[in-house]
């Protein structure tokens, strides 16, 4: 069972313009429950992630008071702006050493920018037996989106998020874009 996926491609030649429909049946099992606001940027997600990992919306984790926040970005990204008292635990040095003080039960909720250093940390956290791990879908950039409050390094709130590069930072909508 499935749905139909269906659009248009505007075709011409020398002498006619037409267009051409497309339809495709796709199984249930490819939906994911996880929504973002913006139809372009759940189009993207869908196809860039995996979804090999628990995902949670922005709104399923707003109200959650026991959730641990592992940020899954480079360094200086999280020195700009972070998610309210995450642990940074960094994407490409990643190391288990960062998290050994965790219980493999905790509530743990991975973010980076958009969703993919966080689904393949959480991966790591997972194979490394941790229970309780979900990637936050969207990142980040879907916290500020739904206006969810950053803050940078002292802890205070700021409008600035790393916007990554600027083809990433084209999905952050809120906020002030920091490309340093």
């Amino acid at each position: 069972m499935g749905f139909p996926y269906c659009f248009a491609i505007q075709e011409s030649d020398n002498e006619m313009k037409f267009l051409v429909f497309i339809c495709l049946i796709i199984p249930i099992t490819t939906i994911q429950s996880q929504e973002v606001e913006s139809k372009s940027y759940q189009l993207m997600l869908k196809t860039l992630l995996s979804h090999t990992v628990p995902e949670l919306s922005v709104s399923e984790v707003q109200e959650a008071q026991t959730i641990t926040w592992l940020d899954a970005r480079a360094r200086g990204e999280y020195d700009i702006s972070k998610i309210e008292n995450a642990q940074w635990v960094g994407y490409d040095d990643f190391n288990l050493d960062r998290v050994e003080e965790l219980p493999k039960d905790a509530e743990i909720v991975v973010y980076c920018s958009v969703g993919y250093r966080s689904e393949k940390v959480a991966e790591q956290l997972q194979e490394a037996g941790f229970t309780n791990v979900s990637n936050l879908y969207g990142g980040i950039f879907e916290w500020k989106n739904q206006g969810r409050a950053v803050v940078d390094s002292t802890e205070s709130v700021t409008e600035r998020v790393h916007a990554y590069s600027r083809t990433w930072g084209i999905w952050l909508k809120e906020g002030e874009k920091v490309y340093k």
